[in-house]
């Protein structure tokens, strides 16, 4: 099963950006469907992007389309969540998740997922 640590999170301004990483150990991206969520304080987790293995399909929250972008460098197994435009409704903690990939999930639920990251803290001042 493959580990992941999320990195990068901290205080920004709006309209300010941060780049999330997300390292894999024990074995690569390879075959995996990889995604991010969050979760704010008193609210449910909610998915934010994804990537597909098979296809390197991406999609999108509406909340943060056209602000954030997914990607994936297979060179260094690691998977980022470029930031732009934060707002100080993306403040939450956010986790990095990943499954093997299948064409049968659409990969935008908690539950499709067996493999987490401890989190890391995104903070957007106003």
């Amino acid at each position: 099963q493959v580990q992941l640590v999320e990195s990068g999170g901290g205080l920004v301004q709006a309209g300010g950006s941060l780049r999330l990483s997300c390292a894999a150990s024990g074995r690569t991206f390879g075959g995996l469907a990889t995604a991010w969520f969050r979760q704010a304080p008193g609210k449910e987790r909610e998915f934010v992007a994804n990537i597909r293995w098979s296809t390197s399909v991406r999609y999108y929250a509406d909340s943060v389309k056209g602000r954030f972008t997914i990607s994936r460098d297979n060179a260094e197994n690691t998977v980022y969540l470029q930031m732009n435009s934060l707002k100080p409704e993306d403040t939450a903690v956010y986790y990095c998740a990943a499954a093997t990939d299948s064409y049968y999930k659409n990969f935008r639920n908690g539950a499709d997922f067996g493999s987490w990251g401890q989190g890391t803290q995104v903070t957007v001042s106003s």
